[in-house]
């Protein structure tokens, strides 16, 4: 690539993410789950669109992993641990039993009703069979259910790509006929466990030092902590364990932890999480090739996703949550709610990269089954969580913007009073601040409370102002000159405010 194909990048790539964040909205208000528009602009622009050449499965798979890393971290990031706690049992049997039971039942449905060969169908089914982290974090978030509920949901999305990555590889590759399977099984524990025990001790680690670590720009620390997410997974990979446990755990163990800035982070790796689902979403839109669809594919497509749908997932949730005492209208929620997205699509360029014979038919196959039964699940989705109960309608939580009150036009100034500042002695109601400014709050010692105008800073303190931009100016030159000169700067006119 040389400087005019990078400019040529930059040009399209800004264009086509404008277009896919705007796409948001539209997707909002037609009421279609936003990965479908983004396919849709992948298909746009593609071979049959406007003629972009893109069939690097290898390359796709790469991409999609990184994507899919980046999804994780921030789905552990933005989850809440006293949500997923109670639930996490309950999810994470469903990421693993349950995943076995729609393996199997896919499998077999495909083998005996489809009559595809053996190595094809058990790869239809396991490719079919984990939900996706994307789409159950933006689709479910958008739908006030109750906290148990979506603990369960989020924590098997976030932990059953592990073990169907490690299926679905050694598949393709033709490791289980050459180990057998009940080494195989050893391996899936193995990378499981390990990559789960990497994850924490990374998370627990960063957290610590995070802890202790004064860094010199409020910006650094999201990237700091999406660095070690990431981190996790190098690691892990290096390990041969899963590196998906480990981003995904590291990430959980980060977002909840009192660190510095968290609504900053918080915001940031939303908008990363959105630009990996926007750039997953259009590439592998590009990869699909719709004209070579058959009447084939599309009931292939159509059958398989109806067996996982209405029998192999509904059956493996009824499986586990025998264990646990949760009622039929919320394991049928639970059943229905359990999204596809990219996650069988990237799954599906495994097999396509290896070039196991039949490979194209099955990214093809894989690609009607999600975009079908993505547009079937998510529509009634409101309505059915109503019905089953599941729906919050009390407190709902706030939703929290890391951008410092966008909608005032207003600052957020923090002003530490140090050794020798006459701000020392002065009470707040002294400062004069101007029209549109005010001490929201006061730290001393470590404990915040809000100031009354009689309340006297003293050294050490930090003080929170919120100002409107258009006096931001004359409120720093304010807190300037009484740091300078005292409770009495700009009384006199040698001194002026």
């Amino acid at each position: 690539m040389d400087v005019h194909d990078l400019d040529v990048f930059l040009l399209v790539g800004s264009g086509v993410l404008i277009a896919a964040i705007l796409a948001v909205r539209l997707s909002v208000s037609v009421g279609l789950p936003s990965l479908l528009v983004y396919l849709g602009l992948g298909l746009a622009l593609g071979e049959e669109g406007l003629g972009v050449q893109f069939d690097d499965a290898d390359l796709a798979l790469a991409v999609g992993f990184g994507a899919l890393v980046l999804i994780l971290a921030e789905g552990g990031l933005t989850t809440r641990w006293e949500h997923v706690r109670p639930a996490m049992g309950l999810g994470l049997l469903l990421a693993t039993l349950g995943s076995v039971v729609s393996v199997l039942v896919v499998a077999g449905a495909a083998h005996y009703v489809l009559d595809l060969r053996w190595e094809i169908a058990v790869l239809l089914a396991a490719v079919l069979t984990p939900t996706d982290a994307a789409a159950v974090f933006s689709v479910l978030r958008a739908v006030p259910i109750a906290p148990r509920v979506k603990g369960v949901l989020e924590a098997e999305s976030g932990l059953n790509d592990a073990p169907i990555v490690v299926l679905v590889t050694a598949l393709s590759a033709g490791e289980i006929a050459d180990s057998g399977a009940l080494s195989f099984v050893g391996l899936i524990v193995f990378e499981i466990v390990v990559g789960a025990l990497v994850g924490l001790a990374v998370g627990f680690g960063a957290a610590r030092l995070l802890r202790q670590l004064a860094l010199p720009a409020s910006g650094l620390y999201p990237l700091i902590v999406l660095a070690f997410t990431v981190l996790a997974y190098g690691l892990a990979v290096l390990g041969h364990a899963s590196g998906f446990a480990a981003v995904y755990l590291c990430a959980l163990v980060l977002g909840n932890t009192e660190l510095p800035h968290r609504v900053a982070t918080r915001s940031f790796v939303e908008g990363i999480g959105w630009l990996a689902q926007i750039g997953l979403f259009v590439m592998l839109g590009l990869l699909a090739s719709p004209s070579e669809f058959t009447l084939w594919h599309l009931w292939t497509g159509l059958v398989a996703g109806a067996v996982l749908t209405f029998v192999a997932r509904p059956l493996s949730v009824l499986v586990c949550a025998t264990w646990f005492r949760v009622g039929w209208r919320e394991q049928l929620f639970v059943g229905w709610a359990g999204l596809r997205g990219a996650v069988p699509i990237i799954l599906a360029t495994i097999p396509l990269a290896a070039d196991v014979p039949g490979s194209r038919d099955l990214f093809d196959i894989v690609f009607v089954a999600v975009v079908v039964y993505t547009l079937v699940q998510a529509a009634p989705l409101a309505r059915l969580a109503r019905w089953c109960g599941v729906l919050r309608d009390d407190v709902r939580d706030l939703e929290v913007e890391a951008a410092p009150l966008e909608r005032v036009s207003a600052d957020l100034l923090q002003v530490h009073v140090p050794r020798g500042s006459r701000l020392a002695g002065v009470e707040v109601g002294e400062l004069r601040l101007p029209t549109g400014a005010s001490v929201s709050l006061v730290v001393r010692d470590g404990t915040p409370f809000v100031p009354h105008r009689t309340t006297r800073l003293v050294r050490g303190d930090d003080v929170l102002v919120v100002a409107t931009r258009d006096v931001r100016e004359l409120t720093e030159q304010r807190l300037l000159d009484v740091g300078r000169h005292g409770r009495l700067a700009g009384w006199d006119a040698a001194d002026p405010a």
